[in-house]
């Protein structure tokens, strides 16, 4: 797809508001998803909106995107406790998201299967944020999502090769990088759910775009990680309880080299989607079939230093699916500048 292309506009600008409202709308579905998902609780039982606190069925005027949060002032209508400003921040993301979506690929383009995509993609992306940030996993199930959704665009757009080249890329640049940790540094490098989310990711966006999307992440994650190392600084330390303070964890020893390249081949060949609906697959390498989430999620703590990087990959995404024209303008005018064929817009 040819960003440079002109078009005409299919929709009036004003219908950005939909885009806005319906993102608004997804934001409070994507709360109950960040809330249940991880921690393994049913998105059927129970079937109706709840406060996790006082466990009250959530009515129609709890559930109004934005309204309700501000109405009560981040209270729970029920029990008065403070609702996280998460909620709040969850909707009013996505509908900006949204918005910009629908403003470049249905509004000043006419591209409604881009947007379609970047809509859905937007989406899970913005459920990966804010569920790193607060428990530093990626459940599976959003990773496989991405990847699906990614594969269905390159299908339904006719072009598997850029669809394909993508997804290698953002596995390989996050394999590589997690490989490359553990011989230079004899350390974990990477999350598994982060070269898993790059790969789909990358299936969605093409090559060129997916290596542009890395460096933003990395530049955005290094100022952000600084800043919250600094911002610790001079803060009192909780002492250990003894010679045995420390969790499991804190001390586990960092991934065999073996253990990289197995799971590496079992990414790049996406059983680990397959693994989402057919868990015993993993018994094929030997693993024990991924045990379910749990509500006990909470009580992990991280250390200082332990720094989700799948918002920034999120974020890095997000940018080139909005701004996806000037990106590749970049990337085809820095291309000119070896006297070479421009590389071709991947979207």
């Amino acid at each position: 797809m040819n960003y440079e292309t002109p078009v005409i506009p299919a929709l009036p600008d004003w219908t950005v508001i939909l885009g806005f409202f319906l993102g608004t709308v997804a934001g409070s579905f994507l709360n109950m998803v960040i809330y249940r998902l991880p921690r393994g609780i049913s998105f059927w039982n129970p079937s109706h909106s709840i406060c996790p606190i006082c466990k009250h069925k959530l009515d129609w005027i709890d559930l109004m995107p934005l309204f309700s949060w501000l109405s009560t002032r981040g209270k729970c209508r029920y029990c008065a406790v403070k609702i996280p400003v998460r909620y709040f921040l969850v909707e009013l993301l996505c509908g900006a998201l949204f918005a910009g979506i629908w403003w470049q690929y249905l509004c000043v383009g006419d591209k409604p299967l881009v947007a379609t995509a970047y809509l859905a993609v937007a989406a899970c992306l913005v459920a990966v944020i804010f569920i790193d940030a607060e428990l530093f996993i990626i459940p599976d199930e959003l990773n496989a999502l991405i990847m699906i959704l990614g594969v269905s665009y390159g299908v339904a757009n006719k072009d598997m090769t850029t669809c394909l080249l993508g997804a290698f890329t953002g596995w390989g640049l996050l394999w590589g990088i997690t490989l490359l940790g553990r011989l230079a540094f004899g350390k974990d490098a990477m999350g598994h759910g982060d070269i898993k989310l790059m790969r789909g990711m990358g299936a969605l966006l093409g090559p060129a775009m997916t290596g542009v999307s890395l460096v933003m992440a990395v530049f955005v994650g290094l100022i952000v990680g600084v800043a919250l190392i600094i911002a610790q600084r001079g803060k009192a330390v909780p002492e250990a309880a003894g010679d045995d303070a420390g969790t499991e964890e804190e001390f586990a020893p960092p991934e065999s080299i073996g253990s990289v390249f197995k799971f590496g081949i079992w990414y790049l060949l996406c059983l680990d989607v397959v693994g989402v609906f057919i868990p015993s697959i993993y018994k094929l390498i030997g693993e024990e079939i991924p045990d379910a989430a749990s509500e006990e999620i909470d009580n992990w703590k991280p250390t200082v230093t332990t720094i989700p990087f799948g918002p920034y990959l999120a974020a890095g995404c997000l940018v080139c699916m909005i701004f996806a024209g000037p990106v590749q303008r970049g990337i085809d005018g820095y291309f000119s500048q070896f006297q070479g064929p421009s590389v071709p817009s991947t979207r």
